[in-house]
């Protein structure tokens, strides 16, 4: 058994970047844990916002949420502060492997997330990056089989029905996960996956 743990500035984050692989590795009898920063305040009502991340967290098979109190969008305001609170989170649930946001983003949050991140993991074997719509420069080069965890994806991002239609584009947060995870399985060689862009990683 492997121990996981996925970090995320919001909620809805990890279920749109790595949703499909945490419910992997939580069907493979891996322990998996969740970080999430803040309570998407600005994005919603916090409290609504929480009760739909603990939704989510229950549909991909995640033990234990771990919170951050930071305040939705201003993490850059809060680096060393969110640094300890990493920190304590990894001694605590000791990972084999993290999953990060990739750092080339447009939300300032994200990118702070990412580079505290990269620093607070630093001594963690495996360390891999994964997407959200908000992200750049994205060129991934590892991939997770999420055929058999798609429904779960997208039932976890149906949990934070405040968010579905909140995506500033046509799509709906749904039909972007679709949309994402078969260009992604295409690039696998698969129907469909989830794309990680790998810090390190232990053979």
């Amino acid at each position: 058994m492997s121990i996981i743990l996925a970090l995320a500035p919001h909620p809805d984050d990890l279920e749109i970047g790595c949703g499909g692989t945490l419910a992997q590795h939580a069907k493979r009898g891996d322990e998996v844990h969740i970080y999430v920063a803040t309570s998407g305040e600005v994005g919603g009502v916090a409290e609504v916002r929480r009760a739909e991340q603990v939704k989510a967290a229950e549909i991909l098979g995640v033990k234990e949420i771990h919170w951050g109190s930071f305040v939705d969008t201003k993490l850059p305001e809060s680096s060393r502060d969110l640094m300890k609170s990493l920190e304590d989170v990894i001694q605590r649930v000791n990972p084999d492997t993290v999953y990060i946001n990739h750092n080339h983003d447009t939300h300032q949050d994200h990118r702070e997330m990412a580079q505290v991140a990269r620093s607070a993991t630093r001594y963690v074997p495996n360390v891999l990056a994964y997407e959200t719509p908000s992200t750049l420069d994205f060129e991934p080069t590892a991939y997770m089989d999420t055929s058999d965890t798609l429904s779960l994806k997208l039932k976890a991002l149906e949990a934070h029905a405040s968010q579905v239609e909140r995506t500033h584009v046509r799509l709906n947060i749904i039909e972007i996960a679709l949309a994402t995870s078969h260009f992604r399985g295409v690039q696998g060689k698969m129907s469909c996956a989830e794309a990680f862009m790998p810090i390190r990683m232990r053979l």
